[in-house]
């Protein structure tokens, strides 16, 4: 038996999607050909676990699918927090990047000034 992968978990909740990835299977499933599974892996592909997807899939489409949990409003809210948390890293990236040049200015009039009391000596 081989199993056919789909998507690889990233992070806690990013899922990347993979295309033609299959590796055999050599555990005995009771599971009938086209079933969606959950498969963890090992570092060499191995199969760690093997469990029937239904209770993840429903978790999912009861947290974000159900009850209006993502709506329009909610899409337009996190792109807006997506936003300000990019202008905050910019801003933080150019604020370390100014910092940066000052120090570098600081330790060349440092340098300079080392070397014209070296010259004195």
């Amino acid at each position: 038996m081989e199993l056919l992968l789909l998507a690889r978990q990233s992070t806690q909740n990013v899922w990347e999607i993979i295309s033609d990835e299959i590796i055999p299977c050599k555990i005995l499933m009771g599971f009938a050909d086209g079933a969606l599974v959950l498969v963890k892996l090992g570092n060499n592909q191995g199969i760690l676990e093997l469990e029937q997807a239904k209770d993840w899939v429903m978790g999912l489409v009861e947290t974000y699918l159900t009850h209006g949990a993502i709506t329009p409003e909610w899409v337009e809210k996190e792109q807006e927090k997506v936003e300000q948390w990019r202008q905050e890293i910019t801003a933080k990236s150019l604020d370390l990047t100014r910092r940066q040049l000052e120090l570098e200015t600081q330790k060349e009039q440092l340098q300079e000034l080392e070397g014209k009391l070296n010259n004195k000596e």
